[in-house]
């Protein structure tokens, strides 16, 4: 298990203050992460709760998928847009370090609350504003979600699926990896500007953005040959018979991610792959099609038991269930977080942060 650690320790964030009026994903995610390394957290919603509290699955009337992004926030209901609100909301602009929002561009000025009018109040304030496309340029008004990022910068094209069974992208990329991920990056980036300047900043993030980041490899391949990879086409894409999805005899999937030639070579020699053919440089096309019969001749308990202990990076993919039942990530604490929320205890997102840098599972923000 991870080592404990007492909940007297400091923190990093300890003694910060996030103020976060996002919804949905990306800047609650942000925020989730910033409290898991010791922020205080002040959800601000509209009367009635954002819309995720109404987002399945749900259990005992409530939503998980909000519990997991919110859990151990303290909730504050409030309306930005009446008047009356507004000394309520400026007690907290003063008294916070960190303000996220996710609106588009244009309403938190049409509020009275863009970036001039929050360092009015409070000069130090981190304004954190993530959206799809930045806060500026022609696509900056539209509206889009993850899988629209994704296909408008190219990602997409790289691994479609086929055309009767196209493939809608199993992870939130552009939501957590081009929202959530930079937001926590730059927020801290900018609290450590505000300990040298003492001033506030604005940060515009924009989930597009690090889409063109997840596609450096096929970038390299368009500068070089002044060609984007085909569909299905590049290293990692599935244009190698070494690194890709196999199907077994049950209908299930083992992942093949065996680039380097030593662990090419045990997954030939596990496969039982006739040399010939072990040289993929000759035929690619060839070389893949005999893997993917000889992995479908079989099921995938025969593979788990004969390829993963070779290690040559091939794995069974498991399902979520199975995942979490794994000794290795039970070592390690992983699925296990927890958080009180109104007096109980329910799940919260694991978070990619270093255990001596968080709360311990189950501890509330202090």
């Amino acid at each position: 298990m991870p080592a404990s650690r007492s909940s007297s320790r400091p923190l990093p964030l300890s003694g910060i203050t996030i103020l976060d009026l996002s919804t949905l994903l990306p800047g609650p995610l942000a925020t989730l992460i910033l409290a898991e390394a010791g922020a205080r957290v002040i959800k601000v919603e509209r009367p009635g709760g954002e819309d995720m509290r109404r987002f399945p699955p749900m259990r005992e009337g409530r939503s998980l998928a909000y519990a997991m992004l919110n859990a151990g926030k303290e909730i504050v209901e409030l309306d930005l847009k009446d008047a009356s609100e507004r000394p309520r909301l400026e007690a907290l602009i003063r008294e916070a370090d960190v303000l996220v929002e996710q609106m588009r561009p244009g309403v938190m000025g049409r509020l009275g609350l863009g970036p001039d009018a929050l360092h009015a109040i409070n000069p130090r304030l981190v304004v954190c504003s993530i959206t799809g496309y930045g806060q500026d340029g022609p696509r900056a008004q539209e509206a889009g979600h993850d899988i629209n990022y994704q296909a408008l910068t190219g990602l997409l094209s790289l691994a479609p699926g086929s055309p009767e069974h196209p493939a809608t992208p199993a992870a939130l990329v552009a939501d957590i990896a081009g929202g959530s991920l930079p937001a926590v990056i730059d927020i801290l980036l900018a609290l450590r500007l505000r300990e040298i300047t003492g001033e506030g900043s604005h940060l515009d993030v924009a989930m597009t953005d690090a889409m063109a980041t997840f596609a450096w490899l096929a970038r390299a391949e368009l500068e070089a040959t002044g060609r984007p990879p085909a569909p299905h086409g590049g290293l990692l894409t599935g244009g190698s018979p070494r690194y890709g999805l196999y199907a077994t005899a049950d209908g299930r999937y083992l992942a093949l991610g065996a680039l380097e030639d030593k662990f090419w070579a045990r997954a030939c020699a596990g496969l039982g792959l006739e040399p010939a053919l072990a040289d993929d440089t000759r035929d690619p096309a060839a070389t893949k099609a005999a893997v993917a019969a000889i992995v479908r001749s079989r099921d995938a308990a025969h593979w788990r038991a004969v390829l993963e202990p070779l290690d040559c990076c091939a794995t069974v993919v498991r399902t979520l269930d199975e995942a979490a039942a794994d000794p290795h990530f039970a070592a390690r604490g992983l699925f296990r977080a927890r958080a009180e929320t109104e007096g109980r205890q329910m799940p919260r997102a694991d978070v990619p942060l270093a255990a001596a840098l968080r709360r311990d599972a189950g501890e509330s923000p202090g």
